[in-house]
């Protein structure tokens, strides 16, 4: 999938113009051809302010999980068919608010994330057949406007929140026998720091690695730590697989910015209020905590995003921004391999307490 930016002009162009203009985010071009649209100054602030709305990397750019942002924020409930269909799942800002008015209803979709998979499945056909309805599982006319009669006089609850805290306090029985997947981050388009992230991230892992396997859990990694780049889709997935208990997603950062410095975690959620995973945001503040408490990193404290290694993984799941290598204390600290070893204490014993019984 291509990757548009500023400068670049065309038909790729000229359609994310119109989604934008959708969205009420730009002004319409009515004198510019297909061919001839330009992604100017406009266009990238447009995209920016929705990258920042839908809680994903506010940089301007439209890359392949912008440009899928954009596709899923086009769909509104009632606009088409939606069904499970394995091996190609359904998503879309439709499904999110399926999922929503199921939920508000009682029906257990698990997190809402506007995808369409077994659980949403599950839930419509339960739906259907509470209110007379064949359960096939498909949102038609028919049960669109079922959802649309009955949400009307169904309140906002916060089943998701209480359904999490109780599959959390189930599984805050030890440390012992959990599944930790330690998902290293891959490198990005600026290889000056591919290198060195890959060889950092690498060094803390197997010390995270190594203390909690010693605690009794069995670690994986969703990809060998390496400077190339893995997709997060394929990453979440393995995970899901493997039905792990906790995601951690270890990376170093590096901007333009010269002052850009600190240690943050970052859990599912959206940024301007909603869903978001009860155990992925206590995890990352178990982590934020800790790390903090032990090193002198700035607390750049812990923040809900939609990235898609937060959004399609089902467990908790934690991206830990380790700090910056384009900082030179940053830097200094995180090329310091006794520095790295206080980094995955801290992270290791974060794990511990986050599983650890609520008493």
């Amino acid at each position: 999938m291509a990757v548009l930016r500023r400068g670049d002009t065309g038909v790729a162009v000229a359609d994310i113009r119109a989604r934008l203009v959708r969205l009420r985010l730009i002004e319409p071009d009515t004198e510019a051809s297909l061919d001839a649209a330009e992604y100017d100054d406009a266009v990238e602030q447009a995209v920016r302010a929705f990258q920042q709305q839908r809680g994903i990397p506010a940089d301007g750019i439209c890359g392949p999980q912008t440009l899928r942002h954009l596709d899923e924020a086009r769909w509104a409930l009632g606009d088409r068919v939606l069904a499970f269909t394995p091996g190609h799942l359904i998503g879309g800002d439709d499904v999110l608010d399926l999922q929503q008015r199921l939920t508000r209803m009682g029906f257990d979709c698990g997190r809402p994330d506007g995808i369409f998979g077994p659980l949403t499945d599950s839930a419509l056909r339960e739906f259907q057949r509470n209110v007379g309805m064949e359960p096939d599982g498909t949102c038609g006319f028919t049960t669109y406007w079922a959802l649309e009669r009955l949400t009307r006089t169904v309140g906002d609850g916060d089943a998701v929140s209480i359904r999490e805290r109780q599959a959390m306090d189930a599984m805050r029985s030890g440390v012992a026998g959990k599944v930790i997947a330690l998902d290293p981050g891959g490198a990005d388009a600026d290889q000056r720091f591919a290198l060195a992230e890959a060889t950092i991230v690498a060094d803390v892992c197997a010390r995270v690695e190594g203390r909690l396997a010693a605690l009794g859990t069995q670690v994986i990694y969703t990809r060998t730590p390496a400077p190339e780049l893995v997709g997060e889709a394929a990453r979440a997935s393995y995970a899901n697989t493997a039905n792990a208990d906790l995601v951690l997603s270890l990376h170093v950062e590096r901007v333009e910015l010269p002052g850009a410095n600190g240690f943050a975690t970052f859990y599912f959620g959206e940024p301007l209020g909603g869903a978001q995973s009860e155990g992925g945001r206590l995890a990352a503040e178990h982590i934020q905590a800790e790390v903090c408490q032990r090193t002198d990193l700035s607390d750049c404290r812990s923040h809900p995003r939609t990235w898609d290694l937060l959004r399609l993984t089902t467990m908790p799941a934690v991206w830990v921004e380790m700090g910056y290598l384009s900082h030179p204390g940053d830097a200094a600290r995180l090329t310091d391999p006794r520095f790295r070893d206080t980094l995955a204490e801290a992270i290791a014993v974060a794990v511990t307490g986050f599983f650890a019984p609520a008493d």
